[in-house]
């Protein structure tokens, strides 16, 4: 991301620990807790694997216990097919494990961390909208 020369005359708004720098055409992030950017990358692509309906779900089902592909196609109603391919995106990500029992593999969370975001997010959308964010338009902005 460029930076933002001190001739552009930016305005400078702070928002908890991070700082927005803007100009004219372009804005810049400043985050406070100097975080490196592989961390951040990694942090977005593990938000990335979780951020299909199917993945949210089967992250629910393993919270609940550990499961094999037949186990999670009956709880959730969609193919076997379907459920190997998220479950392949999920155990590349790092969020699930696979052992194999016999002819079966079992999938687990990896860490519980994982199901706390996704219990999290869960719960935020079925709370519903912010009713005052909603009545002078922010609903959806942070």
């Amino acid at each position: 991301m460029p930076v933002v020369s001190a001739d552009a005359a930016p305005a400078r708004l702070r928002h908890g620990a991070d700082e927005q720098v803007h100009s004219p055409d372009r804005v810049q992030v400043r985050l406070a807790s100097a975080r490196p950017a592989a961390t951040l990358a990694a942090a977005g692509d593990l938000l990335r694997a979780l951020a299909a309906p199917v993945r949210i779900a089967i992250v629910l089902e393993l919270r609940a216990a550990d499961r094999c592909v037949h186990e999670l196609v009956a709880a959730l109603g969609v193919t076997q097919p379907l459920i190997s391919q998220h479950l392949r995106v999920l155990k590349a990500a790092g969020v699930v494990s696979g052992e194999r029992h016999g002819r079966e593999v079992v999938y687990r969370l990896v860490d519980e961390h994982l199901a706390h975001i996704v219990v999290d997010a869960v719960t935020h959308a079925e709370e519903g909208p912010d009713p005052e964010r909603a009545a002078d338009g922010r609903e959806g902005q942070s």
